[in-house]
Order: C-alpha cells, then structure tokens, then sequence
C-alpha cells in the first residue's frame, strides 16, 4: 500500500509540471513569436514479480506474465516547438515579420560571448550614445539588433520614411527627397534548432556546442538577404488554444486520478489498521 501511495505521489508532481508549461503556453498565447512548448513523460524504473509459478495457468493470458510494480511517471523532456505562427499586420514601420520557420533576426552576444537569436520583430530605435544624432536599432529589452556584418545597426536621424525590403535592407528616405540604404539585418537559419536553449524574452542560444560535438557552421548557417522579411507586421504565437485546453483538461484529470488512488489506499490503510 505505501508502494502505491509513492507511485501516485511521484506522478503528482511530475503531472504539475506539465499543467505548469500548459499554463506558460497559455499566457503566452499574445506574445509576439511565442514557441509552444510540449511535456513528454516516460515510466520511471519498475520491478518485475513473477508470482505465479504454473506457467499452464497463464495460458491465454493477452498481458505479458507477472506483475510490473512500478515507481510512477516522469517528465524526460520539455520540448519547444518551432512551427510558424500566424502572421499579423500591424502598420507600424519598425514591426518585421519572419515569414518562413527556421529562420531567426540575431540580437548582441550576452555577456559571456553567447549568440542570440530571436523570432521576435518588434523593434525600436534608441539614441546611439556614441554617435550623436544617431539611432541604433534595438529590441524591446534595449538589446542591439545585428546588421550582416555582425555590428548593430546604426540609423541616422531625421528621416523622412523607413523601410525594411523582404530580402533585410533597412533604406531611409532624407528630407532632400534622396534614398540611403543604411544597413541588412543579420539572418540566421537554424538547422538543429533542438539544441537551442531558451533565454528567457523570446531569446534562444547554444550551450557549450564543443562538449556536444557540434561547430557553429554544424547547427546554423548565415541567410542575410533572403526574402522572407515582411515589414508592418509580426509573427504571432504558435499556440493551438484548443490543443492546449485539451491538453489542460486532460493533465488534470490525471492528477485527480492519481489523488484518488492515494485516498483509495489511505482508506484500505484504515481499514487494516482498526481489524480486531
């Protein structure tokens, strides 16, 4: 009884982080180049009781022989899923769409030197504290947007319109009537995009590629100039709100399940204790 007691209490808790990534999915549903991420389960080790000695007595039997008592569920992986999401007009000139999946706009290294990546297009200029009257382009968190030569993106100001073409090039128009192209926006396609790890603010990177065996050039290679940029207009979220519901329904019917079977065997316990 007590074994069947730890089984559903392991499983409890592996199912809360299941419900825990369903309710990161779900209030994320707005955000802009949100991933969905999915939780797989694997059975934990299980011991194997061969009890029944007259193998004649197991003739017929559609279940293999014995008795499996196991140690409950665990979540072996957190997975993120990187299928398109719908595209959303927006209007605003700074707003850039990536219109095809694999593909990622690449922001200014951390601070231990790692690349970062980003699906995320809403972008914003911010004073260049180096070059005065000028703008760097940046993201919502102030973190630089790289051009294709590696360098963020410095636009001059005093611009009459901006314009970003679908193959990157940011072109300005000067009040003397005159078009200036200025910059390309660094374009990266992810090739193993199952070795990127989550950042945090829609912003992935590589761990240490070395101790896995991969190069850069083994898990990315540089696009800039091919044409899936959309100005005005943003990729949106790739959750499925009815799959994630679904899911959510089913997840807490489980730990219900699961909750019921310690109550089942809390009573048995009773029972045992109070016979005469």
């Amino acid at each position: 009884m007590n074994q069947s007691m730890i089984n559903s209490a392991v499983t409890m808790g592996q199912v809360q982080q299941k419900l825990n990534t369903i309710g990161h999915n779900l209030a994320n549903a707005n955000t802009t180049g949100y991933k969905q991420r999915d939780t797989s389960f694997a059975d934990l080790l299980f011991q194997q009781v061969n009890n029944q000695p007259n193998v004649a007595r197991e003739i017929g039997r559609q279940t293999p022989n014995g008795i499996r008592v196991g140690a409950g569920g665990a979540v072996v992986q957190t997975a993120v899923r990187f299928q398109q999401g719908a595209i959303q007009e927006t209007g605003r000139q700074l707003d850039v769409a990536l219109t095809e999946p694999g593909y990622f706009f690449e922001l200014s290294p951390t601070e231990t030197g790692e690349r970062r990546f980003t699906r995320d297009g809403a972008f914003y200029l911010s004073p260049n504290p180096n070059a005065p009257g000028e703008n760097n382009l940046v993201n919502s968190e102030g973190e630089f947007v790289l051009a294709a030569d590696g360098n963020p993106i410095s636009i001059p100001g005093g611009f009459e319109e901006f314009t970003i073409t679908d193959n990157g090039t940011i072109q300005i128009a000067l009040p003397d009537g005159t078009f200036q192209d200025v910059a390309q926006l660094q374009l990266v396609n992810i090739t193993k995009p199952q070795l990127l790890v989550n950042l945090g603010d829609n912003n992935f990177t590589f761990p240490n590629l070395d101790e896995l065996g991969f190069g850069i050039d083994d898990v990315l290679e540089e696009s800039a100039g091919t044409g899936v940029f959309q100005q005005s207009a943003l990729e949106g979220s790739n959750v499925d709100l009815s799959k994630e519901m679904t899911n959510m329904l089913e997840a807490q019917r489980f730990y219900q399940f699961n909750s019921q079977a310690i109550s089942i065997t809390d009573q048995m316990m009773g029972l045992v204790s109070n016979l005469r």
